[in-house]
């Protein structure tokens, strides 16, 4: 039997484990992480590739090692640091290097050895510890568990927006490989990026770079905000008041209130209107309200009654707001009686233990804590709350 199994290979479920690994003695033969990716950081690579990502948005102590100043450090050891590595404000680091110090730790840790590339399909808890059921029939049984499931594989697709159709992609649903066989042929073609956040405002400056026409549709205006919800709510500033309030409810509209959704730090922001005064992006402040097959691509009707013809459609619409995990999460939440709020989202404790032998991180911890649950930063708060519990017990 495992002492620890931790369900997802992303950004929070590595953090954790090399918090469990060396703040707690943790023996790697001990622990595994579950994901279905060829290599650990695999879906976060991809999607951060699919945007076009040149640098974060969260500063450069937001990573995945322990101490603070890991990542400077690392870049000062590689000769990495250049004003390109990182971005004003905030030191923000390169993806590149970002990924790089990323495999350090994974290295460091020796984390890859941990990794079982399965998926968890069902999940049963009972006083003597934890079962897993994976894709492929296998049983894991581990001590406890850490649920660090994000929401990547569940990206948001509009009614209008076909899911079987050849030229309708979603950002987050194509393999690299893909999206070039699929906007490779015939050079330069024609795109129309949906959204207004980041991802869409990245996407749409990438493909423009490669020599693409691109559209860029958005139903409002470049919302500007440097992140995704303000840095008080990284402190007590804004999480004391959070904390104070009981009720779940009440919890999910202040998170609700303070993410930024839809919206692009100001240096994309500078960018992308320097990008439709030159011609280089044309943008549409629209929404769509039906798509239909043309000779050499689609043509999207627009709720300002225009037409618009392209080869390509690309969704950088975000992700679906559901609990993630599927149905694997939905039965055990049944079978061990889980406590839910009416949002269907976890209620934990401050050990974010939502069953005595279970834990919980990213999306499904941000009730307790807070709209960067979701975050490198809410990995870390998370990896905090789990130590300590265990040091103290």
């Amino acid at each position: 039997m495992l002492d620890w199994l931790i369900i997802g290979g992303g950004i929070h479920g590595v953090h954790l484990a090399a918090r469990l690994v060396a703040a707690q003695g943790v023996n790697i033969e001990r622990l595994a992480i579950l994901d279905p990716g060829e290599a650990l950081l695999e879906r976060w690579k991809t999607c951060t590739a699919a945007t076009g990502m040149t640098h974060l948005r969260s500063p450069s102590v937001h990573h995945l090692d322990l101490k603070p100043w890991s990542l400077q450090r690392f870049a000062g050891k590689r000769k990495m640091r250049s004003s390109k590595q990182f971005a004003a404000p905030y030191d923000r680091p390169a993806l590149d290097l970002f990924n790089a110090h990323c495999d350090q730790v994974v290295q460091s840790f020796d984390l890859a050895q941990s990794h079982i590339r399965d998926r968890a399909t069902r999940c049963d808890v009972d006083c003597d510890g934890v079962t897993v059921t994976t894709a492929s029939g296998s049983e894991l049984s581990a001590r406890s568990v850490i649920l660090a499931i994000g929401n990547s594989e569940q990206p948001f697709w509009p009614e209008w927006a076909p899911t079987d159709h050849p030229r309708v992609h979603h950002i987050f649903g194509l393999s690299d490989e893909a999206r070039r066989e699929a906007w490779s042929s015939g050079g330069a073609q024609s795109i129309a990026v949906i959204g207004g956040g980041i991802s869409a405002g990245q996407a749409a400056l990438k493909l423009s770079a490669a020599g693409h026409t691109v559209h860029l549709v958005s139903r409002h205006g470049f919302r500007k905000h440097q992140f995704d919800s303000d840095p008080g709510w990284l402190g007590p500033k804004s999480m004391n008041a959070f904390w104070r309030v009981r009720d779940h409810d009440h919890r999910r509209t202040m998170i609700t209130k303070a993410r930024h959704r839809g919206s692009v730090p100001p240096d994309l922001n500078q960018s992308l209107r320097w990008a439709i005064d030159k011609g280089h992006v044309i943008w549409h402040q629209t929404g769509i309200g039906d798509l239909a097959p043309s000779a050499d691509g689609v043509t999207l009707s627009t709720e300002t009654g225009d037409a618009l013809n392209v080869q390509h459609v690309l969704l950088a619409t975000g992700f679906e707001g559901q609990r993630p995990g599927g149905t694997m999460v939905d039965e055990l939440v049944h079978s061990a009686r889980l406590p839910c709020a009416s949002c269907g989202y976890p209620i934990v404790d401050q050990a974010l233990r939502w069953h005595p032998r279970v834990h919980v991180s990213g999306p499904l911890a941000e009730l307790e804590l807070g709209p960067s649950a979701r975050n490198i930063a809410g990995a870390r708060r998370a990896g905090d709350r789990i130590v300590k519990h265990l040091a103290s017990g």
